[in-house]
């Protein structure tokens, strides 16, 4: 399952070139991943009071093809490609909104830790649901 997420790039994303600078595609990643979540009613703040559960970034490979400049639109589009007991990986995708330029892609897999003891623990059996389609 896709989802695409909107993100206009503003000029406190860019450098002093002008571009986007390299780790801003991160949090745009990041903003796309939580919206994924929310999209099925899953509040990151509520996982932690409620199930004791964060996810954390354990690793990301990014490969940058163009770059965004100020003022352009993007598109970020996230996908789970494999849901593992307590991880997940994403498959994530900037386009520009106007021409579907590719500009930037990244594999990133998200850990599942109790937030009390920040130990890895299984992804509750909701979202797990949501992600596998059920």
């Amino acid at each position: 399952m896709k989802f695409s997420w909107p993100i206009r790039v503003y000029y406190e994303d860019t450098d002093s070139g002008g571009v986007v600078y390299y780790a801003n595609y991160l949090k745009f990643f990041e903003r796309a991943r939580s919206e994924f979540l929310r999209r099925f009613n899953i509040e990151q703040d509520i996982l932690i009071t409620e199930h004791d559960v964060i996810f954390a970034v354990r690793q990301v490979s990014v490969d940058y093809h163009k770059p965004a400049v100020f003022n352009d639109e993007l598109s970020v589009t996230s996908e789970v490609i494999e849901l593992n007991k307590a991880s997940l990986v994403f498959r994530q995708v900037i386009h520009r909104e106007k021409d579907e330029t590719l500009l930037c892609h990244a594999v990133c897999k998200v850990a599942c830790l109790s937030a009390s003891k920040m130990k890895p623990r299984p992804i509750p059996d909701e979202i797990v649901q949501h992600l596998a389609g059920k």
